[in-house]
C-alpha cells in the first residue's frame, strides 16, 4: 500500500499513516461483514435474544466451524496489532491506552475460546467492529483530500459525513447496546441460567475494563466535536491523529518563542533586506 500512497501524490505524513488505515479498513470490513453472517443470517439467534448465548451451555461444549473461524480471523489481529502498535504505527497520545485495549481484546478472545464463551464473544466483535470500519474509512479521506498540491472537496464532504456517523454509532453500539446486550447477558442472565458459571468475575471484569475504554474514547470524540462546532477546527482530523513527535516539536518551537524575544527598540532597528538581515544603526 506504500507505493499505492505514493502514486496518489499524499502528502509525506499522509502517506505514511495511509497503509495503516487501509489495512485495517480491509480487514473491519471483512469481520464485520462475516459478523453479520452470523447473527443475521444463520439460526444464531443472539443479537435479538443476547440471553440465548448461555442457552445449552455446558463445559467443554463443542464450537461450531463458523465460529471457530471468526475466532482465528481475530485472534490472529490482534495478536499481530500489539506488535504493531508499539513498533509499526504511528506513536500517538492514545498508543498506551490501545495497547492496553489490545491485550484485554486477545485476553477476552483466547480465553472465551477455551472457556467456551464464544457466543457472547461473537457479539462483542459485531458491536465494536462497525466503529472500526467507519472509523478508516474517514480517515482514508482526510489523507486524500490533499493529494498531489491539489484540494479535493469530495474527500473532504466525506470525511465530514464519516465523522458524524462515526460519532452517533460509536455511543449506539458501544455505549448503548454493548451494556444493553453483552453487559446485561453476562452479568445477570448467566447468573439465572447456568448458577456457579466458571470465571464470572473474570470476564465480566475485564468487558467492563473494554466499557471504561469506551467511555474513554468517546470523551476524545466529544472533545473534537465541541472544538468543529466552536470554530476552533476548520477541517476534519482524527483527534488521536496528533503523534507523539509532532506534539513535542510544537511544544518546543512554542518555548523558543517565548523564550527569545527581541527588544522593541532592537526590533525596529533590524530590517529584512534581500534575503540578509541588517542594522539600521550600524
Amino acid at each position: 500500500l506504500q507505493p499505492f500512497g505514493e502514486w496518489c501524490n499524499l502528502q509525506p505524513k499522509d502517506a505514511a499513516k495511509m497503509p495503516e488505515s487501509a489495512w485495517k479498513l480491509l480487514f473491519y470490513t471483512l469481520s464485520w461483514s462475516y459478523g453479520i453472517y452470523l447473527l443475521f443470517f444463520t439460526d444464531y439467534p443472539f443479537f435479538y435474544d443476547p440471553p440465548s448465548v448461555f442457552y445449552d451451555w455446558k463445559k467443554g461444549m463443542d464450537v461450531p466451524t463458523d465460529i471457530a473461524i471468526a475466532y482465528l480471523m481475530q485472534c490472529s489481529f490482534y495478536g499481530h496489532s500489539i506488535y504493531a502498535t508499539a513498533y509499526m504505527d504511528t506513536w500517538r497520545k492514545d498508543s498506551v491506552v490501545m495497547l492496553l485495549h489490545h491485550v484485554v481484546t486477545l485476553t477476552l478472545i483466547a480465553a472465551s475460546y477455551a472457556f467456551r464463551y464464544h457466543n457472547v464473544g461473537i457479539l462483542v466483535l459485531f458491536l465494536h467492529d462497525v466503529n472500526d470500519v467507519q472509523l478508516e474509512f474517514t480517515k482514508l479521506n482526510v489523507y486524500f483530500k490533499h493529494r498531489g498540491g491539489v484540494y479535493h472537496r469530495l474527500n473532504d464532504v466525506i470525511s465530514n459525513i464519516g465523522c458524524l456517523t462515526f460519532s452517533i454509532s460509536w455511543f449506539w453500539f458501544r455505549l448503548y447496546w454493548f451494556p444493553l446486550k453483552v453487559l446485561y447477558a453476562t452479568c445477570h442472565s448467566s447468573l439465572q441460567l447456568v448458577p456457579n458459571i466458571p470465571f464470572y468475575f473474570f470476564f465480566n471484569a475485564l468487558l467492563l475494563v473494554l466499557t471504561l475504554m469506551n467511555i474513554y474514547w468517546f470523551l476524545y470524540i466529544v472533545l473534537f466535536v465541541a472544538r468543529v462546532l466552536m470554530g476552533q477546527m476548520q477541517e476534519v482530523n482524527d483527534v488521536r491523529e496528533y503523534d507523539v513527535e509532532d506534539s513535542k516539536k510544537t511544544t518546543t518551537a512554542k518555548k523558543k518563542e517565548a523564550g527569545f524575544q527581541l527588544p522593541s527598540a532592537l526590533k525596529e532597528g533590524v530590517h529584512l533586506k534581500n534575503g540578509l538581515v541588517k542594522d539600521k544603526r550600524l
